[in-house]
Formats: structure tokens, sequence, C-alpha cells
């Protein structure tokens, strides 16, 4: 039997997302299974796993902004930014308040531009950064542009720690963020227990533990790409989107740079259209009927 769906995972710690995909390949029966937006081992949360045709739509779901909690321990500062690497170096940071974190914090929301981490998987020459790292080479990284729209700080229990809570655009790094705190009050800072609390719509309320999925755990394919706008079509237009066809904007109705989800009466996904040349959309992505 052929599967089509969406997977919102509550990944555990110690699981790396490929272990993800591996276990759900056998729990559901089929090789075409993937993941989008990476999640270190040691972070908890949303992670979206695609299964059959939803696969084609990762893309999709891995450019829409995410909301993390975490913990920035003050003093210490570690090869891989968070406490799964080695201590680098130590600073006294005692002073610190969570006025001057606030402050920082302040600084690091909005556009801007920020170095990738060393372990990462951004490509520099050609090779994996995290690859590079490994084998004790440190390279230069080019500055990205990044926003942060939500930097929140509260206070722990700890004067060194203060926990955060962030929403930002896809390809930010919550642990650069903690380095960049450290480093802004004159010291240096690592990352702990991140928790990605939502990728769009996608909240960690509505995910589900990977021991507990199953086929019932697998939401649509026009749920997989609820975030983005939807145009519902009748059966001519249906067979044109079915044929992967060129279409006026008219002809869908749409405005704007898209992409838009195309779906037939009965809500089923047919296509994803994007813009295209002139006045007119193309599919990115053509979902065959079942």
């Amino acid at each position: 039997m052929t599967i089509d769906g969406l997977v919102v995972v509550d990944k555990a710690a110690g699981w790396t997302s490929h272990d993800v995909v591996a276990k759900l390949r056998g729990v559901l029966g089929t090789k075409k299974v993937g993941h989008s937006g990476t999640l270190d081992p040691d972070a908890t949360g949303v992670l979206l796993v695609g299964v059959g045709t939803v696969t084609r739509l990762l893309r999709f779901l891995t450019a829409l902004p995410k909301s993390y909690t975490g913990e920035v321990v003050f003093g210490t500062a570690t090869s891989t930014l968070d406490a799964s690497g080695e201590v680098t170096a130590t600073f006294d940071m005692a002073g610190v308040t969570l006025a001057d974190v606030r402050a920082a914090a302040r600084a690091l929301t909005g556009d801007i531009l920020q170095v990738p981490p060393m372990v990462s998987a951004v490509k520099v020459g050609g090779q994996r950064l995290h690859a590079l790292a490994r084998a004790g080479v440190e390279v230069e990284r080019a500055a990205r542009p990044v926003t942060v729209s939500r930097f929140d700080v509260e206070a722990t229990g700890d004067p060194l720690v203060f926990a955060i809570d962030v929403s930002c655009s896809s390809g930010t790094y919550i642990r650069s963020l903690a380095a960049d705190l450290g480093a802004a009050l004159g010291g240096g800072a690592h990352l702990r227990n991140l928790r990605r609390t939502a990728i769009g719509s996608f909240t960690v309320d509505a995910a589900v533990p990977i021991e507990r999925v199953s086929g019932d755990s697998l939401l649509a394919p026009a749920d997989a790409v609820r975030d983005y706008p939807a145009v519902g079509v009748d059966d001519d237009v249906a067979d044109a989107v079915a044929h992967g066809k060129v279409l006026e904007r008219s002809v869908l109705g749409v405005d704007g740079d898209g992409p838009w989800a195309v779906l037939d009466a009965g809500g089923r996904l047919l296509a994803v259209y994007e813009a295209h040349r002139g006045s007119t959309v193309k599919p990115a992505v053509v979902i065959p009927p079942r």
C-alpha cells in the first residue's frame, strides 16, 4: 500500500534527524520518507517528516519561520556553541543582569547578519562545515541575512543561565545567537536545552513522539502546505493542473509572489504552483492521483 502524508514528530534528545527518518521508514513500511529542517541530536521538538509524495513538498516546509526555547549559559564558550561541545574559554560574567541580556537580545532582533557555526550543514567550497570541523579545520564563513522577529529573555534560578524564547526565519542558528549574546556582553556563552516549538503553524502541542507514530499520525498532503495560500479549481482547470500546464494567473485567480496550493473540488492537493514569466504561473510540484 502506498501512503502519503506529513508527520509532525516531537523529536527526543539523542536522536539525529536521520535516525527519525530511518525509524519511520520501518514503522510506516516505505522507503520514501524525508525530513524538513534538521534538528541537532541534543535538541528536541518539532521535526516535520514527509512520507510518499509529501517528500516533494518538504522544501516549502523548510522555508517556514520557526520558534524555539532554550537556555543560554554565560561564562563558558564551547567548540559547538552548545552544551555538546568542548569548553574553549571561560569568563567571569557574574555581573551580567537580566536587563543586560535583554538589551543585547534587542540588538540581535530584526533583520541581522549571522555567521553560521562551524558545526553546521552549511557548505563552503562544496564541503559541509561540520565535516571540516571534525577534521580540525576552521574556515571563513560569510555572514548571511536572517530575521529574528522575537527574542524574549527571562531569568532562571541560576544567575548565569537565562531562558530564551525565539521566533525567527528559516536558516537562523540559535546556537549562534547564544554565542553572540555572550560576546556582546564582554565574554562568552553557549546554548543548552534547545527545543523547537513550532515550524510555521505546526506546533509541538500537536506533535507525536516517535514511539507513538503510526499510519493514523499522517496529515493529508493538503495539510502539509496549509501555511501557503490555497486556491480551489473546477474539473477543467484540475485537468490542466494535473498535466503540469503553465497557466495564466487569471485562470487560478491568484496574485502576489506565491507559491499557491492548488486543490480540487474535494480539497485534495493537486499541485503547488509558483510565479512564472509575465502573467503566468507554473507547477513547482504536481501530485499524481492515487
